[in-house]
């Protein structure tokens, strides 16, 4: 770039959701590239992000939320909406919105006249039971001027479904701060969550259908028959969406395990300090999405030195090659079951352990930053204007 540019990065909410975590490490790494960036996010809880980004920040305080989930996210539009009426959209170089949230209040201010444009990354594309959350959706991507995407796969989709051209940037990983360094931090954790010496499988996401959380119960059930001393533990799952019924179901299927059941941790969000030892706690990341934007917290276990068991669909296969990771069929609880099973045989182990590091390695947050710096000159020139 010819100079350092102003830029309005703009999230969902302050939670640890993959989407807000890629907006906080992209703009940190612009930040650390030279540019000024401000993370905006509406701020729930009145607690600021779940960590201290190396960027500015700014929070905005937003109105209680809606029972219903669609006013709801139509009711955080507004007020991100409310803030920038208020605030001023003057002296940014241009905007970039991560989700349908901001990506509404990015289409309203250029509506409005009060920003030129605007670039949108399209981390993954719901199916909404609910006509106008769709519609809210398709608004907030068809409204921006350039598009990103972290896969091709989501490229494609973009292409094919919408006729819009996106730039792949992938993502990336801090390998400072995820590593497979242990120390005395590591134990008390697992005291904290009242682990045994099992081994212990962890699932990140919280409960979800799209994180197959029902496949990672079933598959740890079959485990138990071969390994009784193994633990699951989920955590995350702070998520603006509605996940209620598929939760009561997770939560009736759980109740059947007996047994088992106690052997089953939901730890929630965790501490944001407390992530690189989780993973290093852990002996394999199950991850058997059934669709997925990129898959973020792949890279943080793989830079951890934890094996990978993951669906053989894309976007995983973009990324990963053939031996980097412990492929599964996400559709059945048996493959997933298969591949936790391997996870603890050590010559497997030590193979899947020494390709992530590499693979890790290769994903450097610089790169993925660097990568936008074309299309924000593009979004810049006057036939954008």
């Amino acid at each position: 770039m010819s100079r350092p540019l102003r830029i309005a990065m703009l999230t969902h909410s302050t939670n640890p959701r993959g989407g807000v975590v890629h907006a906080m490490q992209l703009s940190e790494a612009l930040t650390a590239l030279g540019h000024e960036v401000i993370l905006h996010a509406p701020d729930a809880k009145g607690t600021g992000f779940f960590r201290n980004p190396a960027c500015r920040t700014q929070c905005i305080p937003v109105q209680p939320a809606a029972a219903d989930m669609t006013e709801m996210v139509e009711q955080r539009i507004h007020d991100y909406v409310a803030y920038f009426d208020k605030a001023g959209a003057d002296g940014f170089d241009l905007f970039h919105a991560h989700d349908g949230i901001s990506g509404n209040a990015l289409a309203t201010l250029k509506q409005k006249a009060l920003i030129p444009g605007f670039a949108r990354t399209v981390h993954h594309i719901e199916q909404f039971a609910d006509a106008r959350l769709m519609a809210l959706q398709d608004r907030s991507i068809d409204a921006a001027d350039i598009f990103f995407t972290v896969s091709r796969m989501w490229q494609k989709v973009l292409q094919d479904d919408r006729g819009q051209t996106a730039s792949v940037v992938g993502n990336g990983v801090d390998t400072e701060r995820f590593s497979p360094a242990w120390n005395g931090e590591q134990a008390a954790l697992r005291d904290r969550l009242t682990l045994t010496n099992g081994p212990m499988f962890l699932s990140i996401g919280g409960i979800e259908a799209r994180k197959n959380t029902l496949g990672i119960l079933e598959a740890f059930r079959q485990i138990r028959a071969i390994r009784p001393d193994a633990q699951l533990v989920i955590a995350g799952g702070a998520s603006l969406l509605d996940h209620h019924g598929y939760q009561q179901e997770f939560h009736e299927a759980l109740s059947s395990l007996r047994g088992h059941a106690a052997a089953v941790h939901i730890i929630g969000t965790v501490a944001d300090a407390d992530m690189p030892n989780l993973y290093r706690l852990a002996d394999a990341l199950v991850f058997p999405s059934i669709t997925e934007g990129y898959g973020l917290v792949v890279l943080e276990a793989m830079a951890s030195g934890v094996p990978v068991v993951v669906s053989s669909i894309a976007p995983f296969t973009e990324y990963l090659q053939p031996e980097d990771a412990i492929w599964c069929d996400p559709r059945h609880p048996a493959s997933i079951a298969e591949g936790m099973a391997l996870s603890l045989i050590g010559p497997v182990r030590d193979r899947i352990i020494a390709r992530g590091l590499d693979v890790a390695a290769r994903h450097a947050w610089p790169r993925t930053a660097a990568a936008h710096l074309a299309s924000y000159q593009r979004l810049m020139e006057p036939t954008h204007a």
